[in-house]
Formats: structure tokens, sequence, C-alpha cells
């Protein structure tokens, strides 16, 4: 004890001495830690394990056909959700449901996601998006993460500039990138002007059903459809949308398509076509209620615009719509307000394919033009109702003040940002806190992996008096559009509950059971850690014995009411995988074409006896 006591002594006496010669306890210092302005890069995106980030994020995956989803500020790839195309992590595409859904494609090409709103603002419930690839559109509700509905869209080639929705989800507007004769028959290029057109699908969700419907078409003239926006507030009641290639080439359009001055934004009153539709201004057209504009007049108006324009988007106060051409340097700010007037008193520069075309001067508020900014496309904004421009030629974002035109700052990105996303920054209510910088080029930014380099995304910080690039993430191929939208809006289930209503759904043991009904065999079965029961009566309950040529049928329920306890489902040599979610029922249709031995095994980790869930797939041959 009197060896340890001065020992203890001395080591105390060091630290205080260490304390009293190196600390700093000076208030200034520690207000200096509390302040988020004072922070690293790293500091400013670092969310600690074990809490959430802010917001999330939902690009597109272009080409891959998913959504991709991310947690804000960290960057982190939380999640990867297949929406057109199949995905073997998940059994997407395999399982009957999804099979259906995606039919007979094989791939898709997501753009524009859109969450359903309420009065103007994102409500955390349902996003959309669209398949550029083979005219698609989807739904995915948000308490799952799951999709829920996709339709085909006839009469039309490449829904790109959607899906926009308006202020209470009502519509979700689908112009098309590619003109087509309706109902895509045959006709020869040189009949374009006259047999080709650019439809516009009006498409309503049904919430309760959880489907989507074409309420109407129109038959726009044939130019290509690029990107849209809804109104708000006081322009909630329109929408508008960009066009380009009104010179109606068919050849080599990157010269032909880019000769005319101006091209055209299209503004249009989505009540009054509902109107018109009610009131039996349409034709019926390949089983669809089509509205011909120079035929069903009203509700629809051309606006001119700086040729080639990609972005339009509508300020949060929905007093205006910011419009640019991609080969112009200036972005024009346009007034709904003047539209208004201007269409009250039918003040046109006359008519371009039957549609009343407004003069420019009339609508125009102002051109903004940054000095030395080139390729203005996409614009967001915060909750100042200041805007934020990719210039996609000179690779940097200007933010500046739509109501004065002035220039307030710039930050270079790398390199050539398309679109932009700000937090709710194209709702009636953004957040101001961040913007992403959504890049089509990367190169020289991180490890090589061969010719390919991949997209990337920069996250901005816009708290600060300067624009400040605070991290650069990789994504896969390619975020063409996205929304962020605060964490707290969105409320998902840990489970799904139980459906005592389905008769699918088996929820013990003792329920089991494999039924046949003549060459057809129904399984109705459970997951549960660590084993799989098909038949709790029969011998062997993790078998499953068919003759060969009979159509199996397997329902099957996981029984781990836990969250995050997920099973999956595989045939080995079938080509077969599904997922089955804590809770829920999934079911997989195929026909028992092989005989043999096949073992049957869970494909997600699930415990610590995963290996040993496994059973048998036994087919008996013809004789």
């Amino acid at each position: 004890m009197k060896k340890w006591v001065p020992a203890a002594s001395g080591l105390l006496a060091g630290f205080l001495a260490a304390t009293v010669f190196f600390a700093d306890l000076s208030p200034a210092q520690r207000s200096e830690a509390s302040n988020d302005t004072n922070k690293s890069n790293a500091e400013k995106v670092y969310v600690p394990f074990g809490e959430k980030d802010e917001y999330y994020l939902f690009a597109s995956g272009g080409h891959s056909g998913q959504m991709f989803i991310y947690g804000v500020p960290s960057m982190r790839h939380i999640r990867t959700v297949p929406v057109f195309s199949k995905d073997s992590a998940t059994g997407y595409g395999w399982d009957t449901h999804s099979k259906e859904m995606l039919g007979d494609y094989t791939w898709g090409d997501l753009h524009h996601p859109a969450f359903s709103e309420k009065d103007g603002d994102y409500d955390g419930k349902y996003m959309f998006a669209t398949d550029v690839g083979n005219s698609r559109a989807a739904v995915m509700n948000l308490e799952t993460f799951t999709v829920k509905d996709i339709i085909n869209v006839p009469n039309t080639s490449g829904p790109h500039c959607a899906a926009f929705v308006t202020s209470n989800t009502e519509y979700m507007f689908l112009p098309t990138r590619f003109a087509v004769p309706i109902g895509r028959e045959y006709a020869s290029l040189d009949e374009y002007s006259e047999k080709y057109r650019g439809v516009m699908s009006a498409v309503t969700f049904d919430d309760k059903k959880e489907k989507l419907n074409i309420a109407y078409q129109v038959a726009l003239p044939p130019w290509s459809y690029d990107l849209s926006d809804a109104g708000k507030k006081v322009s909630a009641d329109w929408a508008v949308m960009t066009t380009y290639n009104t010179e109606e080439a068919t050849t080599n359009l990157e010269i032909n398509a880019s000769q005319a001055d101006r091209d055209y934004i299209v503004l249009f009153n989505w009540k009054e076509l509902e109107k018109m539709i009610k009131d039996g201004q349409y034709d019926e057209v390949t089983g669809q209620k089509m509205i011909f504009p120079e035929k069903h007049k009203g509700g629809i108006y051309l606006v001119p615009v700086a040729k080639s324009p990609h972005g339009v988007d509508v300020t949060p106060d929905g007093k205006r719509f910011i419009a640019s051409g991609k080969l112009a340097p200036a972005m024009t700010v346009f007034s709904f307000e003047k539209a208004f007037e201007a269409i009250k008193k039918e003040d046109f520069a006359g008519e371009r394919n039957g549609i009343p075309v407004l003069k420019y001067e009339s609508v125009m508020e102002k051109e903004v033009n940054p000095e030395n900014a080139l390729g203005p496309l996409h614009t967001q904004f915060d909750e100042k109702g200041m805007a934020y421009t990719t210039m996609f030629i000179s690779s940097e974002i200007v933010k500046w003040d739509p109501n004065t035109g002035e220039t307030l700052d710039r930050v270079p990105v790398q390199y050539s940002p398309g679109h932009s996303v700000a937090a709710e920054g194209d709702t009636v209510d953004p957040d101001g806190k961040y913007l992403i910088a959504l890049n089509k080029i990367a190169k020289d930014s991180y490890l090589s992996v061969g010719p390919s380099h991949p997209e990337s995304m920069q996250l901005i910080d816009l708290s600060g008096k300067k624009m400040e690039v605070i991290q650069s993430s990789p994504v896969n191929p390619e975020p063409h559009y996205a929304q962020m939208i605060k964490a707290d809006k969105i409320k998902t289930i840990s489970v799904y509950p139980k459906d005592e209503n389905n008769p699918d759904a088996v929820y013990s043991q003792d329920q089991t059971k494999i039924v046949r009904k003549g060459n057809e065999v129904h399984v109705y079965g459970i997951a549960m850690r660590s084993k799989f029961i098909f038949d709790a009566k029969a011998e062997r309950p993790d078998q499953i014995e068919v003759n060969e040529g009979d159509k199996v049928v397997i329902h099957l329920t996981n029984i781990d009411f836990d969250q995050d306890i997920t099973h999956g489902f595989a045939i080995n040599g079938y080509d077969l995988n599904i997922e089955v979610q804590p809770g829920q029922t999934n079911t997989i249709e195929f026909t028992a074409d092989k005989a043999g031995t096949f073992p049957i095994y869970c494909t997600n980790f699930c415990s610590a006896l995963h290996q040993e869930m496994t059973g048998y797939f036994l087919v008996k041959p013809k004789k």
C-alpha cells in the first residue's frame, strides 16, 4: 500500500500538470466545438453509428431499372430497390406478383422519381417512376419500399419527362420523348409530320387498391418532350413541360433539331382537360380517351423558349416557371400571372399544330445570364426561394435570385452536372440545407475500374455564406433525377401484419400442407429460424415431392415476426429464388420441367443455423 500511494500521486500530479500546460478550457473553444460553421467537411457528413441520416435521397438508376436509396448527409448507400428489372438479391421478378408486373421485359430505364404530394409538399407515402426503355410507370409503397404496381403506357414511346405529380397527387403526367404513330402502327418517316404524335398520358393512382390507371391521353404534335413540372399554389391547376425538335426532323437530330431559334414550353390546365373529358370532348382511340388539341380546343398553350430546352421548374410560391435552352447561356423566368392574363386577352402570336402560341414578351419576366455560365439545365430552390441551376458545360452550380436575376454564388463540380436535387427543393416548402449535384462524368475522381468511370454525386452545403462541396460519392449508373425527403416523413413498418383473410397465408406449423389438384401442386408452407415446414404431418416436413410436368405453386409465409429476419427460398438447379420478409406471404409459380433431386435452401442469412435451413424438392420422372 505504501508503494502504491506515491505512484498514484505521481500519475495524478502529471495529469494535472498536463492539463494546466496544454489544455485550453476557454469558453471560445467550447463554443467553437459546437459551432457547425467550424466543423471540417468530414464532420459535417459524419453520422455516428447508431444515429440516422436526416434525409432519404431517392435516385433514379437509369438503365439498371432500379432505384438507389441514400442517406444524407452521410451519402451512404442504404438500399437498392428493383423496379423495372429483375433482382436476384431480393428475388424480384421471380415471385408471382413481381413477375406479373414485369411481364416479358428483361430491363428498364428508370427516370425521374417523384414522391406523392399533399398540398404541394411530400407526404412520404408513395414514390412514382417511369421507364423510358419500355414505356411503363410504377408506384412504390414507402411503408415497405416495395413496388406495388407497374402499367404499360399505350400510344407512347419513352416517358422521359415524367413523373411529376400534381399538388395533391391527383395526376401523374407522362409525356413522351419519342414521337410515334398512335398505336405504334407502321408509318414511313416521310409521313412524320402527318402521322406521328407525342402523346401525353394523364395517370391516376388509387391508393386503396394501390393501382395506377390511365385517365386520358393528349395527342400532342410530333415533338420530343423533355422535362416537366406541376404548378403550385396559385398555379396548382397548371403544369409545364419543355419540348424540342419542333423542327420535326427525322434524322441527324444533333444538327437538324437545333435549327429554329426557339422551341416551346407546353403550358396546360389539367383541370380544364379533365372537364373536357367529362364533357365528352375527346375521341376514343386504341381504347383510350384521346384529346386532339387541333380539334378539342382549350386548356393547352405554347410558350416560346430558347432552343433545345431541358429543365422547366416552378418556383416554391407557384408564381413563376424557369426554363433554359441547352444551347443558350441564359435562363428565362416566366410569369404564370402574365401567362394567365395573356390567355384571358387571347394575346396570341398565332397557332402551331392547332395550339395557340403565347407571345414571348407577354409571358417572359426576365432573362438571366450569369457571366461565363454555360449549359443551364435544371433548377432547384431553397427555403428563401433562391434558385440553384446546374451548368452542364461550365461544370458548376450557380445560385441566383429569381426576383432580381442577380448571381449570388457559384461552386464548381466534377463534372458536367445534369440534374440536381435540393432538400425538398421542388416542393412549396424547401428546406434549404443541402443540394446534390448529379454529375454525368467523374473521370479521375475515383479508383479506375477500366475505361468506363462511375458517375458521381456531390453533396453541397447551403447553410453557410458560400456554397461548399462537402462530400463526393460514386454512384451506380445513372442518376437522371432524384428527390430528397426529410427522413421523419417516411413511416416504414417493422414487420408485415398478420392477414387472416389471406387464403395463401399460414401462421403456424399445424396449418402447413401440400395439396394436389390434378397436375397442380399447391404448397402452403412456413419459413422460420432455422427451417422450412411445408407439411407438418409428413415424415419429412421440409420435403416437396411432385411429378415431372406438374405446375407447382408455393405459398411461403415468414412467421418470424421480428424485424430484419428475412428468409430466402431457392431451389438449387432450378433457377428460382424469392425473398420473404418478416410476416410476409410470398408466392412463386413454376413448372417442374426437370426430373431429379434438387436441394432447397434459404438464401438470406437469418440465424446461426442458417446453413441448416434446407430441404429437398424431388421431381419424379415421367414413366
